[in-house]
């Protein structure tokens, strides 16, 4: 949620700020603004909506010229999406400009204190509280980066900050707590931004920032230290893609260009995962053989699209390990009081390693003892670096807000995974292991195959523009793949659509068929599933008696559900674990096209964002 960049250097501030938000604006907003300093003092603009209502601001009240700046696209928590409670918040005397990701917990007895001290607060957020903190601090400190670290020590919450002031008009000043921000390292000037992508065409080389840590940017260098002072060692990293790859490259939406490049996103992820004595690798691991030997249950943690990856990675760690397996929503997870000790791991998923309600699960895991190992696709990112373990999806960057090649890269890093654990614990002999490596690394060649004829499912998405219902059905590891189905046309086309378990139809969903209303089948593979195939032919009988339209996703060659499918969905045969790989495309083609069918934006779909960084 939200989008923060700052800059300084010898560019023009508001240009390189603008362009950032831009490449922002992915990860969901509802309001934007920016400061610059120039000609010895401090100039913004904000307005609520698209950036696009912000351009027009400027076009017609142009702010000056400067180096320096900072900008925001805003997701709304406290106060509604208004042009007042819009971002950067600035002090009564026009000198401090705040800008803010996250939520200060605290903020309503901070602002009461501020405003018994004679304090004007003019919006109804957590974050203009930190504007006029910072002006107190700075007016007796004369040191932003020092009034910075006080304030953050009063704050209570998750929180990314951002700060100008215009008696220091060659700074930027950063702090974070559980919310993400990174440093750009450029030649004679430095960025701060949630995410590379915002300053990715000017520098690749980047600085991860750690928890309760603040930054000061200046051209020529940055200095990091702790909330309380201390000087704190940082990472440096490379950013291994380019500006490129965050544009649209032809493709209408950013959601087609990511599913088109779903067969070499998995080629990636498979990438140098055999070492030279032919074992497995992940990128990190910080927990003994021993350990993991002696692990007994496993638990995956995530949210949304990565929940239903969770699930299909249940069917395969129980099949390979043979230990026990639970999925969790992250949300629910630390509120019911797990059962957790030293011989659990916990597997925390999640495509931008900074999901609040994920983080919050690892470190409750994490403080009951738990090893955790993340499955993550940004390199840097909070919840890879408090795990003990981490296996990166090598994805590139996914901008559209419905996760595509996302969702397909963590279910090959969640085999790899389970595969890693046979390999550890010895239920899975090397060439074993071997054979479902090159099983999967066909996966690519195959959904390449499914891409190829996806005209007839956007034909029957267009058809159906009209509907309110589609229903999914699914069994075993396709029982997620319908859930994960219904997710995608709920983001995208805001129509109501559910995933069930076809062993559950007559156990009450079947009560919700009736005449031409769509239900989508997701068949099991006759040779792997041979009786679940048999079942599942029978829920689509029982379906289509009732008069339901059936559209059959099925392997190419199965002749038994042909009389049954009124659309028919042919992909190619996979084993029976690897195949929502191939099943989960035309789904997303299908949510896509019947979303643009009608008239909704479907990189950036109503009410969500990418990364949501709130609890």
């Amino acid at each position: 949620m939200c989008g923060i960049v700052g800059y300084v250097g010898g560019q023009s501030a508001l240009d390189v700020v603008l362009a950032g938000l831009k490449r922002l604006e992915y990860r969901g907003y509802d309001s934007a603004g920016v400061a610059v300093l120039a000609d010895g003092g401090l100039a913004a603009a904000r307005k609520a909506g698209k950036l696009a209502n912000l351009d027009k601001v400027l076009a017609e009240r142009p702010l000056p010229s400067g180096t320096a700046g900072i900008g925001h696209t805003r997701w709304a928590t406290h106060g509604g999406p208004t042009d007042a409670n819009a971002h950067p918040h600035l002090d009564n005397s026009g000198r401090v400009a705040v800008v803010h990701n996250g939520i200060i917990e605290n903020f309503a007895l901070l602002r009461a204190e501020l405003v018994e001290r004679g304090h004007e607060l003019t919006s109804e957020t957590d974050t203009e509280v930190v504007t006029h903190l910072l002006a107190e601090s700075f007016s007796s400190t004369e040191d932003l980066a020092e009034a910075m670290r006080q304030v953050c020590g009063r704050l209570e919450g998750a929180f990314t900050l951002v700060a100008v002031h215009a008696d220091e008009p060659d700074v930027v000043v950063g702090a974070r707590r559980n919310s993400p921000l990174v440093v750009g390292v450029g030649d004679g000037e430095h960025f701060l931004a949630s995410d590379v992508a915002a300053f990715i065409a000017h520098t690749r080389e980047a600085i991860e920032l750690g928890q309760d840590q603040v930054v000061e940017l200046r051209r020529d260098g940055v200095n990091v230290t702790g909330f309380d002072g201390s000087p704190a060692t940082v990472r440096p990293y490379h950013v291994d893609w380019d500006v490129s790859a965050a544009e649209k490259g032809g493709y209408d939406y950013f959601m087609l260009k990511e599913i088109a490049e779903q067969p070499k996103a998995v080629a990636d992820t498979l990438l140098g995962r055999i070492d030279a004595a032919g074992s497995l690798l992940l990128d990190e691991v910080r927990i003994p053989a021993s350990v993991l030997r002696e692990v007994d249950k496993v638990v995956i943690v995530a949210c949304g699209t990565a929940f239903h990856a969770g699930m299909i990675a249940k069917y395969a760690i129980e099949h390979w390990t043979r230990i026990p397996c639970e999925t969790e929503l992250a949300s629910e997870f630390r509120y019911r009081d797990p059962i957790l000790d030293p011989r659990t791991l916990v597997i925390a998923i999640s495509q931008s390693g900074e999901t609040m309600d994920t983080l919050m699960a690892l470190r409750h895991a994490r403080e009951q003892g738990a090893k955790v190992l993340a499955i993550c696709n940004t390199n840097g990112s909070t919840i890879p670096r408090e795990s003990d373990a981490v296996l990166y999806t090598h994805a590139g960057p996914e901008v559209a807000v419905a996760s595509t090649k996302a969702f397909l890269t963590q279910l090959v890093a969640c085999y790899l995974v389970a595969l890693y654990l046979g390999q550890v614990r010895g239920t899975k002999w090397g060439d074993e292991i071997h054979s479902v490596i090159r099983e999967l690394s066909e996966i690519g060649t195959q959904v390449e195959q499914v891409l190829e004829t996806m005209e007839p499912v956007r034909e029957l998405a267009r058809s159906l523009a009209d509907k309110n219902t589609v229903l999914f059905l699914g069994r075993h590891v396709g029982y997620p793949v319908a859930l994960e189905g219904a997710l995608k046309l709920k983001e995208l086309a805001y129509m109501h659509a559910e995933g069930f378990a076809a062993g559950e139809l007559k156990h009450g969903p079947i009560a919700l068929i009736e005449d031409d209303v769509p239900v989508v089948i997701v068949v099991p593979s006759p040779r792997g599933r041979s009786v679940l195939h048999d079942k599942i032919v029978s829920n689509i009988q029982e379906i289509r008696a009732r008069g339901a339209r059936t559209i059959v996703i099925a392997e190419r060659g199965d002749e038994v559900v042909i009389p049954y499918a009124d659309h028919l969905i042919e992909i190619p045969a996979t084993p029976t674990l690897l195949q929502p790989l191939v099943a989960t495309v035309p789904l997303q083609v299908f949510a896509c096209e019947l979303a643009t069918a009608r008239g909704n934006e479907v990189d950036q779909p109503r009410n969500l964002a990418k990364s949501v960084t709130v609890e």
